[in-house]
């Protein structure tokens, strides 16, 4: 097992104290320190005690192609009450963005046709298209919801207040995003006013975050926050009931299931900073798992 000792980074190979180091250091300290630590991960940790038969759970197979048209018609007729013909326009958007996603044979093809859609009347006001960070060989991909203001602003997913702490709560278990986690979104645009996606938007968007998933091809999928687990665990479960267990995730790109988890999002770990002890279950969870299974995240 491959222990994480942050005290080793605070040198160069001259053992020279890194400036920049000792800061990362301080931070995932005080990380510790806000979700309850008390001990950090080491070899006495035994996996297997996390991940009991009761933490993993399967979640339902997604649907095939007739049924998932089915529930797209829900989806829409919920979300306009406009004529019939605005339906059936907002639908063929959807069936458009999944024409396009399954045509894409790489990332850059991907990053291209997201960019180029124009199905989703947010990407007109967004200043940017945000489509991904870190590294597409990771084994671990995390799924966020949808850009903020400095996320639009940059082109990058969780690069504001939430991405610094996203950052803290991974590097607590030995994982960065420029190394070892690969990152992206549920909506590739800022909505107005930082306000949720509707279900249109996220509909809309899916094909392309389904073919995502298939292209990068990770070990474990992470959706960060509620709209992630609603849009592609399709539950409109609570994530407080969601959190703490495994999930086989599958869509139609898909030649194999995918072990997928939830956990909270930073920006309601801000707000609500007594659930970081529950963030921290999630995240040794996690780490366990990676031990477990001999997930090989250093690439």
């Amino acid at each position: 097992m491959v222990s994480y000792n942050p005290c080793t980074a605070m040198t160069d190979e001259h053992n020279k104290p890194n400036v920049e180091d000792i800061k990362m250091f301080a931070e995932v300290l005080r990380f510790y320190h806000d979700s309850g630590v008390t001990h950090t991960l080491n070899d006495d940790l035994h996996p297997d005690d996390t991940l009991s038969p009761a933490n993993f759970e399967k979640s339902p197979v997604v649907p095939d192609r007739a049924k998932t048209r089915e529930s797209q018609e829900i989806v829409l007729n919920k979300t306009s009450n406009k004529k019939s013909s605005s339906n059936a326009n907002m639908l063929q958007w959807v069936e458009e963005a999944r024409k396009a996603a399954a045509n894409c044979v790489d990332l850059a093809e991907l990053r291209a046709a997201v960019c180029a859609f124009e199905g989703c009347e947010i990407k007109k006001a967004a200043v940017n298209t945000v489509f991904s960070d870190g590294n597409p060989k990771s084994k671990i991909m995390l799924i966020g919801e949808a850009p903020g203001s400095t996320e639009d602003r940059e082109g990058i997913p969780f690069c504001g207040a939430s991405g610094q702490l996203l950052d803290k709560m991974f590097a607590a278990i030995n994982l960065n995003r420029s190394s070892n986690i690969y990152i992206s979104n549920t909506v590739f645009w800022r909505p107005p006013g930082n306000r949720k996606p509707t279900d249109f938007e996220l509909e809309v968007c899916r094909p392309f975050v389904e073919k995502h998933i298939s292209l990068v091809d990770p070990d474990v999928v992470v959706m960060v926050g509620s709209t992630a687990c609603y849009s592609l665990l399709q539950t409109p479960d609570n994530i407080s009931r969601l959190r703490g267990k495994f999930y086989e995730y599958t869509n139609s790109f898909l030649s194999r299931s995918i072990t997928a988890m939830v956990i909270f999002h930073p920006a309601y770990l801000l707000r609500q900073p007594q659930q970081k002890r529950l963030a921290w279950e999630d995240l040794k969870m996690l780490r366990a798992y990676i031990e477990t299974h001999k997930i090989q995240v250093n690439t």
